[in-house]
């Protein structure tokens, strides 16, 4: 369910990046409290058009009674309608509908050692995730490894330099940047698998690190899934979430669904059984009768529109938001699921 919310702040932190604040009503503070790594799915009509973008939530999460704080980073994205909105129109005072807070890539505080392989815009939920732990649990450590274009397209610097001066003997942080040579830190040049096979040992104990957390484009992640893996890391410690997927493989092609393809859907309580028309996604087949079921990116990136199989077979295109484990659990993407059986149900209340 979306909630309006109005915009509290907004601060431009590069030249092509905003921080934007959302107040939350006393009435919804806890509907709106957010766990360390979750996102913000939100919503607004431009141009008479529904625009729906996910954005992660930067801002530590803090417990009852502290009022939650709503921040998340936006950066510009070339031809997107929400980004350029966000930098060039969007006020303080402006509402925005927003669903409660939702992702799995989080880390609730506990003791430990922990690291994070982010790049670019991949820090905002690093962020909240390192800040919450840094302050909540005196038994954590945590090294954050962070890639960017340059130094002036480097997201909340003054965020990350404010974690250093107040944990130093708790946070570490090494800095790669693509296109610029920098005074002190490693030398220019993108983090990808070589790179990271031969620098993580050089850095840290890499297997004595209890849950890796890699975050950015699909390149980045990807390579850095495989440098961890090449480095004997357990996959249950490594957790992802993909930013941007200009980079990745073509989704397969779609097929027409069987004949006479049924699609049986559970949503906040309510089933309904709908004919798959053609070669439109499960999702597309939902949204034909049901406004309300949830989704943001249409892309396999987000996660929002995840469902339970119940029963029936399913091809999704692509997947870049499921663990396997959530795969294997019988999880499904819906925006990205057309049925391979001729009945097919899913569960989205689960």
């Amino acid at each position: 369910m979306f909630h309006p919310l109005r915009v509290s702040a907004i601060e431009r932190i590069t030249d092509d990046a905003v921080a934007v604040t959302f107040a939350v009503p006393d009435e919804l503070r806890e509907t709106f409290r957010h766990l360390p790594g979750q996102h913000l799915n939100v919503r607004y009509t431009l141009d008479g058009q529904e625009i729906r973008r996910s954005y992660s939530i930067c801002a530590p999460a803090v417990e009852a009674p502290a009022d939650p704080v709503l921040r998340v980073g936006i950066r510009m994205v070339d031809g997107g309608a929400f980004s350029t909105y966000a930098l060039k129109e969007l006020a303080v005072g402006d509402q925005v509908e927003a669903m409660p807070p939702m992702g799995r890539f989080v880390l609730r505080p506990r003791p430990g050692f922990f690291a994070a392989i982010v790049g670019g815009s991949g820090i905002t939920p690093v962020l909240s995730i390192a800040a919450t732990l840094l302050a909540r649990e005196p038994a954590a450590r945590f090294c954050l490894i962070r890639s960017d274009r340059t130094a002036a397209s480097t997201m909340f610097l003054d965020e990350v330099a404010d974690l250093k001066d107040r944990f130093p003997g708790r946070f570490q942080l090494v800095t790669a940047l693509s296109r610029e040579e920098q005074a002190a830190g490693l030398p220019s040049g993108r983090l990808d698998k070589e790179r990271l096979t031969g620098l993580l040992p050089a850095l840290l104990s890499v297997t004595d690190v209890d849950g890796w957390f890699l975050c950015g484009p699909l390149g980045l992640v990807q390579g850095a899934d495989k440098a961890l893996r090449e480095l004997d890391v357990d996959r249950a410690r490594i957790h992802q979430e993909i930013f941007h997927v200009e980079d990745g493989p073509a989704p397969a092609a779609r097929i027409d669904a069987p004949a006479d393809s049924t699609l049986t859907a559970t949503l906040h309580g309510r089933s309904g059984s709908w004919p798959v028309q053609g070669a439109e996604s499960l999702l597309e087949t939902v949204l034909r009768s049901r406004s309300d079921a949830p989704y943001a990116c249409k892309g396999g990136v987000c996660g929002t529109c995840r469902a339970f199989l119940v029963s029936g077979e399913v091809r999704m295109d692509r997947n870049f938001a499921l663990e396997p484990e959530e795969t294997d659990a019988g999880f499904v993407l819906a925006c990205q699921s057309h049925p391979v059986t001729p009945e097919v149900e899913l569960d989205f209340d689960r």
